[in-house]
């Protein structure tokens, strides 16, 4: 069985894909998804922070319509003269208050797309992350955006499985794209490349796009519009806009 090459390798690591400057194995391909730009200076691939936007805020409503529904009951069963009984209430709202507002943030604080450029002419990828703390409903978040040379990303497939409370079984999977010290196996950085999607055939794609050009690829398909919107998407419309610095959005569009 192979060993990973990175320290420390990503969680839930399966296998390494082929280095940047090694032909890739399998078909080039992005999936259903198209490139948000493509010509011979650069590719832009779009990434979702999850998908779809919008079911785990719609669960947290539902949830708090129901606990309200239900309030007038738990408050009258609390024995106000048991002190045990007041702090079990009261504890029960403080944690039913905080899911509902983690869960709504963490649906509607990440950008509506999360792209990654690659610069062919440069030697260059750029990547537009979003950082935060999912358990704190008073953190808004930050965009992040990096900055590398080619040669040093390297990608990883994953895998991994979780047992639901009500026991079920979830599996996700994909590729996660790594940032190595210069002339070393040291993980300086690491970003997701895609999640449940096109993966290791995405990684192929963008690697004959940095060796070959686009000429080497399929014909793109049309580019989704991640301001287009639409009324009932309000998860995205309460999402942030794609703004790049100035400076990286020059750099990274552009050739020397």
């Amino acid at each position: 069985m192979s060993r990973p090459l990175l320290n420390p390798p990503c969680t839930g690591w399966k296998e390494d894909l082929p280095a940047p400057e090694c032909s890739p194995l399998l078909e080039a391909s992005l999936g259903k998804q198209a490139p948000n730009f493509q010509d011979c200076v650069y590719l832009e691939v779009p990434r979702s922070a999850m998908s779809p936007r919008g079911i785990v805020s719609a669960l947290a409503i539902i949830l708090l319509i129901s606990y309200i529904t239900q309030l007038p009951l738990i408050v009258t069963h609390t024995n106000f003269k048991d002190l045990s009984s007041v702090f079990a209430t009261a504890l029960e709202l403080l944690l039913v208050s905080w899911g509902i507002a983690v869960f709504i943030r963490w649906d509607i604080m990440p950008p509506r797309d999360l792209p990654i450029r690659f610069n062919r002419a440069r030697h260059k990828i750029y990547a537009y992350n979003f950082k935060h703390q999912w358990w704190n409903p008073f953190d808004k978040g930050k965009v992040v955006p990096v900055s590398y040379n080619w040669s040093q990303v390297r990608a990883e497939r994953w895998s991994q499985t979780g047992v639901l409370p009500n026991g079920g079984v979830i599996f996700k999977w994909g590729v996660m794209l790594s940032i190595v010290a210069p002339g070393t196996n040291n993980v300086i950085d690491r970003f997701p490349l895609s999640t449940m999607g096109a993966d290791q055939y995405a990684w192929a794609y963008i690697c004959t796009y940095m060796q070959k050009g686009p000429s080497a690829l399929p014909p793109p398909g049309e580019p989704k519009d991640h301001d287009d919107v639409l009324w009932c998407e309000f998860a995205l419309r309460l999402a942030p806009r794609v703004v790049w610095p100035a400076e990286m959005d020059q750099e990274s569009r552009t050739a020397p």
